[in-house]
């Protein structure tokens, strides 16, 4: 049986250096792979290229590397929450290439299945075609897009097995699935991990196939980005 556990976050990030293309999963902060994304500030690499639906917020998730000034590219659909963004995309010091989010989730998902590139609607009329081949189909221009190219892709699963099987929950499934086998490497960080053949093969999310390294992770704190109750009666 194959296993692809290892014994801690310190052996799932191993290879990692400066310079790199790093995949990162979740929306805002659900779904983030906190404990990866600690480790690369303790790893301390700098001149990352990071694709992320966005960067966190100013003191958690990617906003951690904007902090350190680790980051030297970011590629997102969404840079709001964040003011140490902001003031380093302003000021020059931080690299953007904002995208649509469906063009994100797909660039992702090409790389995942091996398709190098795509037409999209998506952008058409707008900067984000600027230098973009562009074909028309049943009458409607389409942009050609390029699938990603990333070194290391870190996500956040519910629960996995020692096989690399992976189940999401609720929201925090987002954009981990279609980052998974999307870059060279991918790690999977999980709260439970349980032993091979214990998962419903109906309930799993991601095949094994697709993870090279899977640990359990610790301590989430799982913070919630936006706190939005209802007024008292």
């Amino acid at each position: 049986m194959i296993n692809r556990t290892v014994a801690n976050v310190e052996k799932a990030l191993e290879g990692v250096k400066s310079g790199m293309t790093l995949m990162v999963g979740g929306f805002g902060l659900s779904g983030i792979p906190e404990n990866s994304i600690a480790q690369l500030v303790k790893l301390e690499v700098k001149d990352l290229t990071c694709i992320s639906n966005n960067a966190g917020v100013d003191d958690f998730g990617l906003g951690l590397l904007l902090q350190g000034k680790q980051v030297k590219k970011m590629i997102s659909s969404y840079v709001g929450e964040n003011d140490e963004f902001e003031r380093q995309m302003l000021s020059g010091e931080l690299e953007v290439d904002l995208i649509p989010q469906g063009t994100l989730a797909e660039r992702c998902r090409a790389a995942q299945a091996g398709i190098p590139a795509f037409y999209t609607p998506a952008g058409y009329g707008t900067e984000v075609a600027e230098g973009k081949e562009v074909r028309e189909f049943n009458g409607k221009p389409h942009i050609l897009e390029h699938a990603f190219k990333a070194d290391f892709a870190f996500v956040k699963a519910w629960k996995g097995d020692e096989a690399g099987n992976l189940i999401f929950k609720g929201t925090a499934r987002n954009f981990n699935p279609c980052m998974c086998g999307a870059a060279t490497i991918t790690v999977a960080e999980v709260e439970e991990l349980v032993p091979a053949g214990q998962l419903d093969p109906n309930e799993i999310h991601i095949p094994g196939i697709f993870v090279k390294r899977i640990f359990q992770g610790e301590k989430y704190e799982k913070r919630i980005e936006q706190r939005t109750t209802r007024p008292k009666e």
